[in-house]
């Protein structure tokens, strides 16, 4: 369905997962979770051994929150109300499980020094650009203010990597029944004209826990995870 023909209810309700994978995504994030490793630098990654699942956004986006609502443990990422504090690739996995998540440092802080963000943007572009077992990139816009012109950056570079990203709109408790249907609205739109954006995006607020469970489901298809 394109996104013009989308009504208010399909908006805020894209379709469910398959009540397999709702399944096999509670099991996997029921499990617990680990930090394993800040990688400042391309040749400290871990092996490419297994998939990879990065979540990328603006400084204070809610991505931490977010990692920790989905693996169910509030002290996994962690969360900081000083903007830019994840400077590090962090990777996180689960025992028996072939999965890396990982939490991408946050861009668009103003006030970091210039040649921090310039490290920062060179390890991320080098990432995106060469690692092959990088499956999917979540890419977290705040509900409450919509796509940013440092994001559309971020959209741009993903595109020229050709690396697969899906808009998760986070803080959906934030904004009214209004101001969020307007903002689902302008983003489909946006990733319309985006060959390397998935065609549907995600609504959550790890606050209320909505769209989490469509979240954990998403990932454990994508990654054809068996727990």
């Amino acid at each position: 369905m394109a996104s013009s023909d989308k009504t208010a209810g399909d908006l805020l309700s894209p379709a469910a997962p398959d009540p397999a994978w709702l399944e096999v995504g509670v099991k996997l994030f029921g499990r617990p979770w680990e930090f394993v490793k800040g990688v400042p630098s391309l040749d400290l990654l871990p092996d490419a051994d297994r998939p990879e699942i990065a979540f990328a956004g603006r400084s204070n986006v809610g991505k931490s929150s977010l990692i920790n609502a989905l693996v169910g443990q509030n002290g996994l990422a962690r969360t900081s109300n000083t903007p830019g504090r994840t400077q590090e690739l962090n990777f996180f996995a689960t025992a028996n499980v072939a999965l890396y998540l990982v939490d991408m440092p946050g861009y668009g802080f103003a006030q970091a020094p210039k040649e921090k963000v310039k490290a920062w943007t060179e390890l991320v572009r080098n990432y995106l650009r060469g690692r092959p077992t990088l499956k999917r990139v979540f890419l977290l816009i705040d509900s409450r203010h919509g796509i940013k012109s440092n994001d559309r950056e971020i959209m741009e570079m993903l595109d020229e990597a050709a690396v697969s990203y899906q808009i998760v709109l986070t803080k959906a408790d934030k904004p009214n029944l209004r101001q969020l249907r307007s903002v689902i609205t302008a983003t489909y739109e946006t990733i319309a004209s985006h060959p390397a954006a998935y065609p549907e995006i995600l609504v959550t607020s790890a606050e209320k826990g909505q769209g989490i469970d469509v979240l954990r489901a998403t990932i454990a298809e994508l990654c054809q995870v068996s727990v």
